[in-house]
């Protein structure tokens, strides 16, 4: 359970790497770590599993700010920038530790 009064937790969300990426050859999965402030809801640090410097600062800069419950908004964002094999796994990973954050937020 998280108490409202909590400074910030550590939510994770993890999927599939898609097949035939470098991220698959490295990993096997993606990884999303979210810090959040559950006074906001709102993702304070991020970290990702992703193969270059380059696409875990773009992550970070698109989820760091972002409230959990505008999930929807970050999905598309993430479906108009994010180009690439791992897109839907992403996705996937971020939707999973969001629901994670709910389940607890809510116990």
């Amino acid at each position: 359970m998280i108490e409202k009064e909590s400074k910030t937790v550590l939510v994770t969300g993890y999927a599939k790497a898609p097949q035939g990426t470098a991220m698959q050859q490295l990993y096997s999965f993606i990884g999303v770590i979210l810090e959040v402030d559950p006074r906001t809801d709102s993702v304070v640090d991020a970290e990702f599993t992703l193969v270059t410097n380059v696409a875990r600062r773009f992550f970070e800069n698109l989820i760091v700010g972002s409230d959990l419950k505008d999930i929807n908004r970050i999905v598309e964002e993430i479906r108009e920038r994010y180009l690439a094999p791992s897109r839907e796994a992403m996705i996937n990973a971020i939707q999973k530790a969001v629901q994670r954050y709910w389940e607890a937020k809510k116990h």
